[in-house]
């Protein structure tokens, strides 16, 4: 049988079978700080891009950080996120989704540090900067390397993360003009999933799912053979999506 932990024999002792004083048993416990890390994906110019700020810890000295800070003793976790995010950036309307916790001993320098992920994938030309301390600003997903702490590793976590959402979910129509080509279209998911995707197939695909509405306009000033522009059918979407299986590319 386990032999229980002295602090709790000694609190059990004083107080019976039951641990009475839950106040002594919390403090009994090891203090971990736990931080939030928001990772924001963006996509512009048919790029997946990545929101990147300097860090300002000496030992990273040149080094990328993602947007994160310790999360207040009474705070919830969610509210964390929205905090930093905008304290970094004065963004106050961008989604985040908790995507997982990162619990590495020896992750941070400084000691024990718990972090927990949170994500958000939206248009860079809807969403603007108003902060831009310690350079922060948008670094493509193919090109990001020198990363403080194990930011890479959560930034890849993300990504892994995401590709997954954006074939369950129809969350990159978000991303598009209102009215869009099926190049531009298949262009965001090549982007965000990082593979050449078959024209054909991919068209039909999409052609199946009868979410498209065909606006009866064209592609103007292209440096390629205009196309057909659409709409997504969000209303017949919300109507149906207990029935969306996603896309399998």
């Amino acid at each position: 049988m386990k032999k229980e932990p002295a602090v709790l024999a000694e609190l059990k002792s004083h107080e019976g079978l039951f641990i009475k004083d839950v106040h002594k048993l919390v403090d009994s416990y090891p203090r971990v700080p736990i931080t939030v890390d928001c990772v924001i994906f963006g996509f512009d110019e048919n790029e997946l891009k990545v929101l990147l700020i300097r860090s300002d810890i000496q030992i990273y000295k040149g080094k990328w950080s993602l947007l994160g800070d310790f999360a207040e003793d009474n705070e919830e976790l969610d509210d964390a996120a929205y905090r930093i995010l905008k304290e970094r950036t004065g963004m106050s309307d961008v989604y985040l989704d908790q995507v997982r916790t990162f619990s590495n001993p020896k992750r941070h320098p400084g000691g024990r540090v718990i972090t927990v992920a949170y994500c958000s994938l939206l248009n860079i030309q809807h969403h603007e900067l108003k902060i831009l301390d310690n350079e922060l600003h948008w670094h493509s997903y193919n090109s990001i390397a020198n990363m403080a702490f194990d930011h890479k590793e959560i930034i890849e976590a993300c990504h892994a993360w995401l590709q997954k959402r954006i074939q369950e979910h129809p969350l990159g129509f978000n991303l598009l003009p209102d009215k869009f080509s099926l190049r531009e279209l298949q262009n965001l998911y090549e982007a965000i999933l990082g593979v050449s995707l078959d024209r054909r197939n991919f068209r039909k695909k999409f052609a199946s799912m009868d979410l498209l509405i065909d606006t009866g306009e064209m592609e103007e000033d292209v440096p390629h053979r205009p196309g057909k522009l659409y709409k997504f059918n969000f209303d017949k979407y919300e109507k149906n999506k207990r029935k969306w299986v996603g896309i399998d590319f």
